[in-house]
């Protein structure tokens, strides 16, 4: 899955901010197109050999709350398309009604197994599903609500040339997100004007820099943190 022409991106991406790394993913389109090859292959292996795990989380979450078993939301990716993101559900039914569309620590809307989920990042593993649809990648921006990013400024775009990721280097470093935004009065304004800033600056080093070698170190520092 290649880079389009930059003459048939979204009128929104085409900016001189944005331009500058569009360039130098362009000259990376070999290793773009590994990267997704591996999405695909990984993806489908991962999902056979964890369909009986992701079965048994499935029933432990309709024992421990009413509501569906999956958390489907509108997130955006590649060229700013929206797309129903799949994760286990860990809060209470409706708790995007209930609530901010981030989470602070000790929210009342996370479920007993949710809380486990997410201490593990297990409640991200039907994630595959967009990984082999193409709406995202094993590493890669975070997908985030349409209402976030309206709030994106021009160059924080450039995020939008590849597909959103199931983990980053902000996800590493903001993986005590929850912690940070305890206590805050008005959770949305602190998450847009504080830390999806800092976050950007990760992603937007992260595309500058963008190799598959930095991808690997990247999911192998994923995985310590979680074990940690």
């Amino acid at each position: 899955m290649g880079l389009r022409r930059y003459e048939d991106l979204p009128q929104g991406l085409r900016h001189p901010e944005v331009k500058e790394y569009y360039d130098l993913l362009a000259k990376k389109q070999g290793q773009l197109a590994v990267k997704r090859a591996f999405d695909v292959c990984m993806a489908a292996i991962m999902l056979v050999f964890l369909a009986l795990p992701m079965g048994v989380i499935a029933v432990l979450i309709a024992m421990d709350s009413p509501g569906g078993v999956f958390f489907r939301q509108k997130r955006i990716t590649t060229y700013g398309k929206v797309f129903r993101i799949h994760k286990f559900r860990t809060m209470c039914k409706d708790a995007d009604k209930k609530g901010s569309a981030v989470t602070v620590s000790g929210d009342a809307r996370v479920t007993k197994i949710g809380a486990f989920l997410r201490k593990y990042r297990l409640d991200e593993l039907p994630q595959l599903i967009d990984v082999l649809a193409g709406d995202m990648s094993f590493v890669g921006t975070r997908p985030e609500v349409p209402e976030y990013v309206k709030k994106y400024t021009k160059e924080m775009r450039a995020t939008l040339l590849l597909p959103a990721g199931i983990t980053s280097e902000a996800s590493i470093a903001y993986k005590d997100e929850a912690e940070l935004l305890d206590g805050a009065e008005d959770t949305d304004a602190v998450y847009i004007q504080q830390i999806l800033p800092a976050k950007m600056e990760y992603n937007l080093k992260a595309i500058r820099e963008f190799s598959l070698w930095n991808d690997a170190k990247t999911m192998v520092r994923t995985v310590l943190e979680v074990l940690r």
